[in-house]
């Protein structure tokens, strides 16, 4: 049985790696713990395991929410679970009118963010800050589209970050969240669940980081189905939500919107 200090720390890898377990207390802490520990190598290991998909799915996603949205303009984004800020500097470039925040609760990301997003390329647009997606530190109605790349399987209370982000977005606003999921084809999940699941974690091991990559095909299992999902976007107060796959189901871009002023509410 581990001792205080061993719990204190949470579950690890035979590595030594931090490995998040969604039973304990401290799930949340632990997840914050991880991704300071993976930080520097996350982009890249990210590239090499998602074999290069992960460059194609968020301008992919930005190309769906444009599909999806109402057609007005841009001026505040908001980027949860930011990371190292792929999407959010990804986001200035699309929307180029816009400015953008990136929000994350793992200080060691946004230092890496910090770093590749020079103020004299962003054109100051940019800003990254610490905080919870579940705690959002702004007012009501301050964004006219928010979004999320791959953090939805981590959060341990994902309808009441749903309503957070809701409660964040102007009325038309959008919210994409970008995510793993579980292809519908058998052919096409075995072969995921092959990869996702057990080389993906020999990769991590190999780079001195297998627990993180054993947690994330475990997070997988913690995302609710497609139509449950949707469903929490309405019961968050969205009224027109959307799914888009890519990579035949491996990825799914999920859309919601805010009714517009003078629109009545309605389910899609």
């Amino acid at each position: 049985m581990p001792g205080p200090e061993g719990a204190a720390r949470g579950r690890r890898a035979p590595d030594g790696s931090p490995y998040p377990d969604r039973g304990r207390a401290g799930f949340e802490r632990d997840v914050r713990t991880m991704f300071g520990q993976i930080a520097r190598g996350y982009d890249w290991f990210d590239h090499v395991a998602s074999l290069g998909g992960d460059l194609l799915w968020r301008p992919r996603a930005l190309w769906d929410v444009d599909r999806f949205r109402d057609p007005r303009p841009v001026r505040r984004i908001l980027d949860v679970g930011c990371g190292t800020g792929d999407l959010t500097r990804l986001a200035a470039r699309h929307y180029p009118g816009a400015r953008v925040v990136g929000l994350d609760f793992a200080r060691p990301m946004l230092e890496v963010a910090r770093e590749r997003t020079p103020a004299a390329a962003s054109g100051g647009r940019i800003a990254y800050g610490e905080g919870s997606v579940n705690r959002l530190p702004f007012p009501d109605a301050t964004f006219d589209l928010a979004m999320s790349a791959f953090v939805a399987r981590n959060l341990p209370d994902l309808a009441g970050a749903l309503r957070e982000l809701y409660r964040v977005l102007g009325p038309g606003g959008t919210l994409l969240t970008l995510e793993i999921t579980e292809p519908s084809s058998p052919f096409v999940r075995a072969t995921f669940h092959a990869y996702f699941d057990r080389v993906v974690p020999w990769l991590g091991a190999a780079v001195g980081k297998e627990g993180p990559y054993r947690y994330l095909p475990e997070s997988l299992r913690y995302l609710p189905p497609r139509e449950r999902l949707m469903g929490l976007f309405r019961e968050a107060g969205f009224s027109r939500v959307g799914a888009v796959p890519q990579s035949a189901g491996i990825v799914t871009a999920y859309l919601a919107a805010s009714a517009a002023p003078g629109t009545a509410v309605k389910s899609s």
